[in-house]
């Protein structure tokens, strides 16, 4: 390999080797075997077919490290509290938890939340970590995965409702070319719920590469809504890897809600182990400039009974990208499956580009599954309908595109957060015109 991220220069290594001094030696052994597992996959190419219409080359042209912090001042906390204040809170500050920023003390009885590396010896943490994101195919969870120091670690105890929304602020930059690799994981044990909402921010417009992988278990009859926010700024290099694993009877919602950034890449995973789950998967991307903005997701019936809905939606100006590739396994004993996937797109330029590829691949009979992507320009019957009615064609279109948006936003439950990400889409619509 020749690419300097994949060939581990001085800088990785250090760091590295001074996370893997920290935890049981079960972890470590985790962290070596992944780093291995790295070298050998190295970074992905177009010629890798996941990997075709995303070209990670300009992510290795510079040479990314872990910075500073405790730098932030609580006004810029508060700027970026999408979801209100009365949440509970963990600050991550280019990667690492900033607890003087965050507030996660006094918890109601049965809710754990708090630093991963704080966490190691929780029993949920032993029996959970890196044993449901493999590496084996993943270079980037690999990556990740060898780095497993810093992140989240939120646990449910069965019979509990963590009532406050819990919120996961990451904040990049201060400084140029800032590395992190977060590792969150969360656990709602058997009849519990909880609502979590996980922002990426920006400070001023350097350069940042962030590789995060979150791990999510849903024990049986569990109930969570899981609210992914990309904010940062278009000079930011942002891969995330979420694998979510249910049990019987459970239950989870998640917006995937993604505003520009450089090269973006969203893979979702989700495994319905179990009998009567059901899935939401919602997501909605507004770029513009010469961002790409690539959402893979993959949705495995292992098990009869169950349900799952996607619907992705693009807003794509400028010279920007968009990529789709939404998978749909039904197994062979996942009889009485319904699953449902929807792409929609609107480009609001002749430059602007999508890249849809919706997939089901059927190994059982009674199933009802179906899949569609459409790309095109706003509908001009619509656009000729508001500008009769004495409405001028940037208010129109800007009308259109808010309509188009909604229909994913609607469905976030926190009021605080779906008007906050509906005035920047406001914002967006306004400075382009």
């Amino acid at each position: 390999m020749n690419t300097t991220i994949g060939t581990m220069p001085e800088y990785l290594t250090r760091y590295f080797e001074n996370n893997n001094l920290i935890g049981p030696a079960s972890l470590k052994q985790i962290r070596k075997d992944a780093l291995a597992r790295f070298e050998v996959l190295g970074i992905p190419t177009t010629k890798h077919e996941e990997w075709k219409y995303t070209n990670l080359a300009p992510l290795t042209r510079s040479e990314f490290h872990p910075a500073l912090y405790h730098t932030l001042s609580k006004d810029v906390v508060v700027n970026d509290l999408i979801a209100g204040k009365e949440v509970i809170l963990l600050v991550f500050e280019n990667g690492r938890l900033n607890k003087e920023l965050s507030s996660f003390d006094n918890l109601p009885k049965g809710i754990t939340v708090g630093e991963l590396g704080d966490n190691f010896d929780h029993p949920a943490v032993v029996k959970n970590l890196a044993k449901h994101a493999s590496f084996e195919n993943e270079a980037m969870v690999a990556l990740n995965t060898a780095h497993i120091f810093d992140g989240a670690f939120i646990h449910v105890a069965e019979n509990v409702h963590c009532e406050k929304p819990i919120h996961l602020l990451y904040i990049s930059g201060g400084e140029e070319n800032t590395l992190a690799f977060p590792r969150n994981l969360m656990v709602a044990e058997k009849n519990s719920s909880a609502k979590v909402i996980e922002s990426f921010h920006s400070r001023g417009n350097e350069s940042s590469f962030i590789n995060i992988v979150t791990e999510v278990v849903l024990e049986e009859n569990a109930n969570v809504e899981w609210s992914k926010i990309q904010l940062e700024n278009s000079n930011t290099f942002h891969i995330s890897h979420t694998e979510c694993t249910q049990a019987a009877n459970s239950n989870f919602d998640i917006h995937t809600i993604t505003f520009g950034g450089k090269i973006v890449r969203n893979n979702l995973h989700i495994v319905l182990d179990g009998k009567n789950i059901t899935s939401n998967l919602n997501g909605l991307y507004v770029s513009n400039g010469d961002s790409l903005v690539d959402n893979h997701t993959l949705v495995d019936h292992a098990m009869p009974n169950c349900l799952s809905n996607e619907l992705y939606k693009g807003v794509l100006d400028g010279k920007s990208k968009g990529v789709f590739n939404g998978k749909i396994f039904v197994r062979k004993d996942a009889q009485k499956t319904n699953a449902y996937q929807s792409n929609k797109n609107i480009l609001m330029s002749d430059e602007a580009s999508m890249n849809a590829k919706p997939q089901l691949e059927i190994f059982a009979d009674d199933v009802k599954c179906s899949h569609g992507a459409t790309t095109g320009q706003l509908d001009k019957e619509a656009l000729f309908y508001l500008r009769s009615r004495g409405i001028g064609e940037e208010a129109a279109r800007a009308f259109l595109t808010i309509a188009f948006a909604d229909d994913v936003l609607n469905r976030i439950s926190n009021e605080t957060l779906r008007d906050e990400l509906k005035n920047r889409i406001n914002e967006r619509l306004n400075k382009s015109n």
